[in-house]
């Protein structure tokens, strides 16, 4: 079978083992999620600049309107949300576009 049940089974074995132990406790794990970042119109530029992309390719990639990344790269608007993710994805790896090649160039 597929990874996903081999990753299931393991969670359920684990559980089972978990719920069999003498404390009957199960372990927890914090989880933190980065605050999502704000971009200026400089720094949007500097990173669709860094892809080699134009503002149509990238804004096929972001899966908005040409008419957004340049009210973003004139500063009228900002991204918010999954684009400010994937802003922060390509800024931490410059390569994401051609690891992830949603569009064809």
């Amino acid at each position: 079978m597929g990874s996903v049940y081999d990753s299931i089974m393991a969670g359920l074995e684990e559980a089972v083992e978990e719920a069999k132990s003498k404390d009957g406790k199960l372990k927890r794990r914090v989880v933190t999620i980065m605050p999502i970042k704000t971009y200026d119109a400089g720094e949007i530029q500097k990173i669709r600049k860094k892809t080699g992309l134009s503002q149509k390719l990238f804004a096929s990639y972001m899966g908005v309107s040409v008419k957004t990344v340049e009210a973003w790269e004139s500063g009228a608007n900002h991204p918010s949300g999954a684009a400010s993710r994937i802003l922060n994805m390509m800024e931490m790896d410059s390569d994401l576009v051609n690891n992830f090649p949603f569009v064809k160039i």
